[in-house]
């Protein structure tokens, strides 16, 4: 872990996270069999409501361990049912004593619609199949809701306030970065292009109340770039994707939410941006401007970056490996607090080293994730 500058104004201390813990079904059974029966993702249901799947204990201890006051679940599926989806996993995994550990409470969380798995009716992967599902959703996903986020807050979450990004057309991004096949016709057609949506999950911002003021949270989890072609329309989705978060924070006029309102962060908001962006700023396959503008963004305070030595052994080659924060080696977790209104205290992630007894707990992706826990921890000061 690496301690970030020390605030003098310490006021409200407060951890913020993201973790992608892949509580979705096709990490528990075969995706061919999911796809074949969409109604098999049932299976995330069952396993939160028994309560003793090993893997999810174990993405429970790790949360109990670290503590975070807020907290960004990646690939936790959306089950619009709270009672039978994400109240289970507070009750049954969280509230419970995972070895030992001292249980933890989330007494607040929101959950909403994702593009993923949400059916489309145009052929989107240009394989001449309309299936609606995988590569021909809005997000790619096997089901409705597959892949989907979930927040869990100690403090209460202005749910009347929330602004939601998912229904936001790529089409209205000035500049876009439209696919283009090698032979320079666009990958989409002119229709598909009217209605394809830029958000693969969703983008929110999501006002917290803690006891010294409201943090926005502001979280998405772009589609990874790859599985794609020539046409690079995943890396250049997941461009457009964090530009969008860029954008948002300057309160660029063009952006619309889904209940069409269009004022965007006002001036001097404190906020954390949390979630796996699916990009670095220095390796691997994405169009790294847009994550490295958004670390650089006036109003965004990128000086404190998690490491860990066991990244750092797991990928020696890597100049970057102490940054790393997946067990495939590269930087893709992110809580990255505001410059105003927010001191940094420290930031860290969840990565025990091979001799450490907890190291059993992230080993292997069935262990808990191929993700690490990342967080950022912040002071706030009164509002005055």
């Amino acid at each position: 872990m690496l301690s970030g500058s020390l605030c003098l104004a310490s006021e409200q201390p407060l951890r913020v996270a993201t973790f992608n813990v892949s509580i979705e079904a096709t990490n528990y059974i075969p995706r061919d069999q999911v796809a074949n029966d969409p109604s098999e993702a049932k299976v995330v249901k069952e396993l939160l409501a028994g309560g003793e799947h090993q893997q999810i204990k174990n993405i429970a201890e790790i949360i109990q361990r670290t503590r975070p006051d807020i907290l960004l679940l990646n690939e936790f599926d959306y089950i619009p049912d709270p009672k039978q989806g994400i109240e289970l996993f507070i009750r049954n995994y969280l509230a419970v004593s995972q070895n030992d550990q001292k249980a933890i409470e989330y007494p607040y969380y929101y959950i909403a619609p994702s593009n993923t798995g949400l059916a489309s009716p145009y052929d989107l992967d240009n394989n001449g199949e309309k299936t609606g599902l995988g590569g021909d959703a809005y997000g790619f996903g096997m089901y409705p809701g597959h892949y989907a986020m979930a927040l869990l807050s100690r403090y209460p979450i202005k749910v009347d306030q929330v602004r939601s990004l998912q229904t936001f057309l790529w089409k209205d991004m000035p500049g876009a970065l439209q696919p283009i096949n090698e032979d320079g016709t666009p990958w989409f057609s002119s229709e598909e292009w009217e209605h394809v949506r830029l958000s693969s999950k969703s983008h929110w911002d999501i006002p917290v109340e803690t006891d010294a003021g409201v943090v926005h949270i502001i979280a998405a989890h772009p589609t990874p770039p790859s599985f794609d072609g020539p046409e690079d329309r995943n890396g250049k989705r997941n461009h457009d994707e964090i530009r969008l978060i860029s954008d948002y924070l300057a309160d660029e006029q063009y952006i619309y939410s889904d209940d069409g309102a269009k004022d965007g962060l006002s001036s001097g908001s404190r906020f954390v941006i949390l979630g796996d962006l699916n990009s670095s700023p220095n390796e691997g396959d994405s169009i790294s401007s847009a994550i490295n503008n958004l670390l650089n963004h006036s109003l965004v305070n990128s000086s404190c970056i998690p490491t860990s030595e066991a990244g750092r052994l797991n990928r020696p080659e890597s100049a970057f490996s102490a940054e790393h924060t997946a067990s495939w080696g590269i930087r893709v977790d992110y809580a990255v607090p505001s410059k105003a209104g927010l001191g940094v205290n420290g930031c860290g992630m969840f990565w025990p080293a091979p001799d450490d007894p907890l190291h059993a707990l992230i080993e292997t992706r069935t262990a808990s994730s191929d993700h690490r826990m990342v967080w950022v921890d912040v002071s706030l000061e009164p509002n005055r």
